[in-house]
């Protein structure tokens, strides 16, 4: 309930785009009152009004990061976002720690006419360091596909991903597959290869799980037919032979073999893969 929240499930829209736009204001804010400072020294309150600009800045900062951290909390370990998502964090703890101790410099500075050097280089630091972490912000809506909005589906998403060890003979047993419904969906890894298994009309198929558009996890997208969705951008392919049957996608995915052998339900790795 409260992570559907802080995600923004009940707005239908995510909660961190939309509070991040106040700190990078009011840090923005600040550091030109801080100019200002420079250009016109006698002008009263400007290192008043940057100090309250930059205070401020740093409380909605970590009001942000709550819902923030709450996304972060849902990127997958195995997907290639994680770890851009895992700088961009960082990065936004460094400036925020950053501005803690700029507002401690700066404590002791409000009977100056004009910034001085420290608080003033700090300032430039931080507001460095915010536009890397927007760049990397950025990259994970329009590049990585995080944060975009999810089709709903009928049948559960997986909630984890089984690891296996690939065999000699390439047969890898899947006891958990025979367990599936209809149109549910189950999410693999062996030996690297991440791997999602489908039960359509009483057939299993197996597909790689990143849509070749921008990484969407594919056991998470809706089936219809023979056919999965991306629950990203909508890219659908044919999960019998991996073809793109819908763009944006142009590249067709890899699919594997599902086997049953003395009874047990597996996938069949090329051994050259």
């Amino acid at each position: 309930m409260v992570k559907n929240f802080l995600q923004g499930k009940p707005l239908r829209h995510p909660l961190h785009p939309m509070l991040v736009h106040f700190p990078i204001g009011l840090f923005l804010l600040s550091l030109l009152l801080d100019l200002a400072s420079l250009v016109r020294p006698s002008a009263p309150n400007l290192l008043t009004g940057s100090f309250y600009a930059m205070l401020t800045g740093v409380i909605t900062a970590l009001l942000a990061a709550v819902p923030g951290l709450a996304d972060y909390t849902v990127i997958r370990s195995d997907h290639p976002a994680k770890r851009t998502a895992t700088l961009h964090m960082t990065l936004n703890l460094i400036v925020v720690a950053l501005y803690g101790i700029n507002l401690g410099v700066r404590s002791s500075l409000f009977a100056a006419q004009k910034i001085a050097l420290v608080p003033l280089l700090l300032s430039l630091v931080g507001i460095a360091l915010l536009s890397v972490s927007g760049y990397l912000g950025g990259r994970l809506v329009y590049d990585e596909g995080i944060a975009v909005g999810r089709h709903k589906r009928r049948t559960p998403t997986p909630e984890r991903t089984l690891h296996f060890s690939a065999t000699e003979s390439g047969f890898v047993p899947v006891p958990e597959a025979e367990d599936l419904r209809e149109k549910e969906t189950l999410r693999i890894e062996i030996d690297g290869q991440v791997i999602a298994i489908a039960r359509i009309d009483n057939q299993f198929f197996a597909f790689q799980e990143f849509c070749t558009h921008r990484f969407g996890p594919l056991s998470e997208g809706c089936l219809d037919g023979s056919y999965v969705q991306c629950p990203w951008h909508n890219s659908r392919f044919d999960v019998r032979s991996g073809k793109v049957v819908q763009g944006p996608a142009k590249v067709d995915l890899k699919t594997y073999k599902v086997e049953t052998r003395d009874g047990k339900v597996g996938v069949l790795l090329d051994k050259r893969s």
